[in-house]
Parts: C-alpha cells; structure tokens; sequence
C-alpha cells in the first residue's frame, strides 16, 4: 500500500493505511427487537424455515392457561438440526448457505421475527441421526453478552415427545415465551385477542403462502392448546387464499401474459388479470383495503413477498381496484429488485419502469393497454344499475370448519367489530335440539344427538358442517337483535321441534 500523498485533484479511491476488526456490541441485538415485524409477518417467517426444512407438517400453537395466554409454539416435520446446526441458526448473523429455491435470505428471519414479539427464544429440534438439542435466547442475556442458553437435553426430548404426533424422527420446535403482545390482554379479554389474531394469522399465511398450501401434502394449521389438560381449544387448517381465484376473469382475453425487457435481469414474465367487479371473495375484498391491493404481487421461490402496490410506477386508484399482476422474481440474485428483510415488500430500481413501458404481450399489446381496459372494466361495472345486495351478518366462529367459514365470508358482508357465532355441543333437555345464547352469541347444541352427524366416530370440533350452517343462516338475524319478538321464540320452538324428530328419526334407523 502506497503511502498518500497531499494533492489538490479529487481522489477517486479512498486512500487507507491498514484495517481492525470491530465485532458488533451485545447492543447490536436490541436492533432485532425493533425490525417493525408484524406478529403475522413474524409467525409467516417461522413457517418459511419449516418450509426449508422440507416439513410437510406445520402447526402453530397458542398456549393458554385456563385465561392467560403463556406463550406460542410453532411446530413442524422438517429435517430438523443438531448441534452445529442449531448454533449457527441462533448466531445473530450466523452464516448460512441458502438453495436456490430457499425462502430464507438474510439469515436474519428466526432471530429478528422472534425477538420482536418475545423476550424469550428457544428452539429445539432433532434430526434422524441426532439427538433432540435446543439453544434459548433471553433478550435480556443476549444485550449483555450474547449469552445463548443450552436447554437441558432431558426437556429438550420431553417436548419433542409432547408432539409426538407431529414430530416422529426429526422435526422442529420454535418456542416464544413472554409474548410482549400477550401480557396486554386484560382480564377477561383473552378470547376476543385470540379470535382477532388467528384471523389475521390465518389470512396472512394462507395469502402469502397460497402456493404452497394448494399443494397435496403441505398444511398448516394454527390451535389453541391448554397448557394444562393438553385440550386443544380451537383448531384451524389454514386454506391457501388465491389473489387470482376469481371463478370468472373481469374481462374477455384475460388473464394475459406480458414480456418485460429489464435491463441488468433480462426479460420479466407479468401475467396480467383484471377481477369480476363487486366480487365478494374473501381473496378479493378479505386481505385488505382495495386501494393497497391493487398492482404487483411479486412471487419469490413461490413464495409472495408483496401483496399489491405498484412499486413507484403509477400511483394507486379507485379505478384500477380490479387490475393485479403476477411476477415471479428471477432465481439469480440481481441489482434491479431487493426483498425487504421482512419478505413484505420489494423495492425497485427505475430500470423495471422501463421495462414496463416496453412490455408487450403475444399479439404486440402493450402493458398501457391491460392498464386501460382494467380501468375502462371498472367503469363500465360502475354504470350499470346496482346489483342486489345480500344483508350484513355476524361473523362464523369456534365450531365450524374453515372451508365453511370461508366460504361464508366469501357469499355475505360481515358486519365490522362484531363478535362471532361460535357453535358447542352441551347437555340440553332431550326434547331441545339446541340453545341461543345471546350474550356470549354461542349455538348450544344438545350432545345427544351428535352421534347422529358422525356416523359413529368420535366427534371433532368442527364436525357436523352441514346442521350448523343451517342453524348459523337461521339464528343470524335473532342475534343481531336487542330483543327477541315472540315471532322469533316461536321459530326457535318450531325449529327444535322438527330438529329433535329428525334426529330420533335417524337414530331410529
């Protein structure tokens, strides 16, 4: 190295006369506790590294003692780690080598997701050749010295053998303790978060990882599991929520595949599609304001890293709420699109806008031209006389299977902020059918009968879909009253009384 010499000229290289190595401080772990992960992003990320672990099994589990909530697990089937293994994925800023088709890709997800919602971290995990090991991070440690916990082998295969069920060989436990959004929730309270929460858990995972959930073989399913009878609460298989599962395009010739030249990557597939206007689908109206869920939704590794947005190309309106384009990144690492640590965004040099403005598709149509006959479809939808609206109810919750409910909130409004209809089955007089009550909104049905739906197996938590569909359309409206008519107590007792020789009609058979 050349020693520098004063000069008046511009340095062009920066002059340098040896170099250190500064470790980062224990601080530089207070910095993943404040990443901005959602608690949904956060929990979606877990079950990426499941995915890379090849699990085909995930569930995540809310833990709950009797009205606290202690903690959440995410549990899988995947290949599972040893020691060394385990060690580098709790280094912060341990390096690990990613596949091309890996969904991880800053190494940074476990750690950053974790410690942004939990003050505490464990994972255990075992492989088919190795014993069950586990690593914890306590924040508190990790911001002194980067203290990192090894969890007691004996505990380690003790939980490994509470999910036996799940985890046979190998497979992967990632435990939060002192959830930080937990410990808000206030006497009495606990149900309401958990509802809200699930919901939103299971339509971010089920948008963001609809690929993979449409696939045989892959599932996701989120309960609530009391710590304490082992009792699994509620339970949930997450349903993949297609952006594109419109049953018919919003207009003729769609969708329409476009070419992109980008220069520095080459040329970038968009298929673009326009909706049905005034669509109810849940994966239309059900993942967010239109407005933020209209444009790119960009796949990577099939996995989407951005619902929406047009990525600084045009800005969003009403007028476009129908136009949404698929494009699936390219697999070499590249200068022109970068995925935000948190996998809920990309951002984009101005080389992909001029790959947009030279877009064609096939026959020669440009890409301004998808964006004009998007627009000129909600327009035209606009005109027309309006289509007959089917009236607001409460929303379906506990005891009815998610495809149910999906469809559901697919077919009607649900009324905003309003508690759901959950449906239990319980003693009830042999001449009762079942129960309303109004003030917790719970379907109360008469467990004698439940033997009439099941065929003789033992009854799930969301069995018998199709009586308490029914029963769900015909009380709707009786909760949403203040008070209940005499017209209304009328239809219970002929409804209980039809249902009731019904069910001793086919017990009788």
């Amino acid at each position: 190295m050349s020693p520098y010499q004063p000069s008046a000229d511009w340095q062009y290289e920066i002059p340098t006369s040896g170099s250190k190595r500064l470790p980062p401080a224990a601080r530089y772990v207070e910095s993943l506790t404040h990443q901005g992960y959602g608690f949904e992003a956060a929990v979606a990320d877990l079950v990426d590294n499941s995915i890379d672990a090849g699990a085909r099994n995930v569930v995540v589990s809310f833990l709950r003692d009797d009205e606290r909530l202690v903690g959440l697990l995410v549990v899988d089937d995947g290949s599972g780690m040893n020691d060394e293994a385990l060690d580098t994925a709790m280094t912060v800023g341990g390096r690990q080598e990613y596949g091309d088709s890996a969904l991880g890709h800053f190494g940074a997800g476990l750690k950053a997701a974790s410690l942004s919602h939990a003050d505490s971290l464990t994972v255990i995990s075992r492989t088919k050749r190795s014993p069950s090991t586990g690593r914890r991070w306590l924040t508190a440690s990790a911001r002194a010295d980067f203290t990192c916990d090894i969890v007691d082998p004996r505990y380690c295969q003790a939980l490994v053998d509470r999910y036996d069920g799940l985890i046979e060989w190998h497979g992967t436990i990632v435990r939060w303790d002192r959830v930080r959004a937990f410990e808000t929730i206030t006497a009495g309270q606990a149900d309401r978060f958990l509802n809200d929460a699930i919901e939103k858990l299971e339509t971010h995972l089920g948008l963001h990882l609809h690929r993979f959930l449409a696939r045989d073989g892959f599932n996701v399913d989120i309960v609530v599991e009391d710590v304490t009878t082992r009792e699994e609460l509620d339970h949930r298989g997450v349903e993949p929520i297609d952006p594109f599962g419109y049953r018919i395009s919003g207009r003729p010739g769609y969708p329409r595949t476009y070419t992109a030249p980008v220069e520095g990557v080459g040329d970038v597939g968009l298929t673009a599609h326009i909706w049905q206007p005034k669509s109810p689908l849940v994966s239309f109206r059900g993942i967010g304001p239109l407005a933020e869920r209209q444009g790119f939704y960009i796949y990577r590794n099939d996995r989407l890293v951005q619902a929406g947005g047009w990525n600084n190309t045009r800005s969003p309106e009403s007028h476009l709420a129908l136009a949404r384009i698929a494009v699936d990144l390219p697999a070499e690492r590249n200068d022109v699109f970068s995925l935000t640590v948190k996998k809920d965004g990309v951002t984009v040099t101005p080389a992909f806008a001029r790959g947009l403005e030279q877009a064609t598709d096939g026959a020669g149509n440009d890409f301004a031209s998808y964006v004009q006959e998007a627009v000129a479809t909600y327009r035209e939808a606009a005109k027309r006389a309006t289509e007959p609206q089917r009236k607001s109810v409460l929303p379906a919750g506990k005891g009815l299977d998610p495809r149910l409910k999906r469809t559901l909130r697919d077919e009607l409004p649900e009324l905003e902020g309003e508690d759901p209809i959950t449906f239990r089955w319980d003693s009830l007089a042999s001449d009762v059918f079942f129960e309303l009550d109004r003030e917790e909104r719970v379907v109360k049905l008469n467990k004698e009968y439940r033997q009439v739906f099941n065929g003789g197996r033992r009854g799930g938590l969301n069995d018998a879909p199709v009586v308490k569909s029914m029963l769900y359309l015909m009380v709707n409206e009786i909760f949403q009253k203040e008070r209940v008519r005499a017209t209304h107590l009328d239809n219970i007792a002929l409804w209980n009384s039809v249902l009731v020789t019904a069910a001793r009609c086919e017990l009788a058979r």
